[in-house]
């Protein structure tokens, strides 16, 4: 266990993203493979239930939610009560869900990072997590987007921290590095979470100056919403994660209980990320514009 940053919060090395369970539709390669056709909201309440407690058992103590992830609150807040147990649970505010349950749908989710999101959706959050929230993200946080120079949202997400709970946002697109940079001059985050993987490296200088700055890091997409899986052991890319200096927690974005285990086995892989992967290394508008392009399933 590790200390998050400047937060009071105490996590494991591998943490759990619930993107791919608390929904039908996840943009994963395989991902439609992985679920099957039993994707009610009883059979995935069921099945986040059992991957998260073998999550648990196996020593994970992260958990990482967010309001557009389904009902991934709802499951994860539901099987904290039953189990009554501390772990450190994160989650993320700026995209509303509205994929109506179906795989389908025209769209999944739409982004909104007002102020008026925050506080309707903060509200949303606290009746399904309760006290376990202990961090609350800006959800895709880009420079276009705005929300670093909005008041409004920077007014209450310092009232949130004086609350108690630590404040972080979630990167995204090709300028991560940029907008790392700029939310580290607002002095309002204690953690940032981007991608960084074997292919796309380019927030790794920015990541490396957050943790200098005192934020803790969490690694998003590790596994290139399963890109990598055809092309290395999963141990191999997670562990390439977990080497980096700059890096608190990566998640895993398993959706059973044996991707879970085989995710876990990262732990103990020993990766040189030097030129046996340099070949995997992508041009960040290269590999954001295919992320682009991948379909829900």
């Amino acid at each position: 266990m590790t200390r998050l940053g400047r937060t009071a919060l105490d996590v494991s090395p591998i943490g759990l993203g619930l993107a791919a369970l608390g929904r039908p539709a996840y943009i994963n390669l395989g991902h439609g493979g992985d679920l099957g056709d039993e994707r009610s909201v009883d059979a995935l309440r069921a099945r986040t239930h059992e991957v998260v407690d073998a999550a648990y058992g196996a020593g994970v103590r992260y958990f990482d939610v967010a309001r557009s992830y389904g009902l991934a609150e709802d499951f994860l807040g539901a099987w904290l009560r039953e189990r009554g147990v501390a772990v450190a649970v994160g989650s993320k505010w700026g995209y509303r869900y509205t994929g109506d349950w179906r795989i389908d749908a025209e769209a999944h989710e739409v982004k909104d990072l007002g102020a008026a999101t925050l506080r309707r959706q903060l509200a949303e959050t606290r009746e399904r997590l309760g006290e376990h929230l202990g961090l609350y993200q800006i959800h895709s946080a880009t420079l276009e987007s705005g929300v670093l120079e909005d008041a409004d949202v920077l007014g209450e997400l310092a009232a949130l921290r004086r609350s108690g709970v630590a404040v972080g946002l979630t990167v995204t697109g090709p300028r991560q590095a940029d907008t790392i940079d700029r939310a580290l001059t607002t002095g309002a985050f204690d953690t940032v979470q981007a991608t960084w993987n074997l292919h796309e490296r380019s927030a790794e200088g920015a990541l490396a100056r957050a943790k200098a700055a005192g934020l803790g890091v969490i690694v998003k997409e590790a596994m290139a919403n399963g890109r990598l899986a055809a092309e290395l052991d999963d141990a191999v890319a997670l562990g390439a994660a977990l080497a980096q200096p700059w890096s608190d927690v990566v998640l895993s974005g398993a959706s059973s209980v044996e991707m879970l285990h085989s995710n876990l086995r990262a732990r103990d892989a020993a990766v040189d990320v030097t030129a046996p992967f340099d070949r995997l290394r992508e041009d960040a508008e290269a590999y954001w514009s295919e992320r682009s392009a991948l379909e829900w399933n």
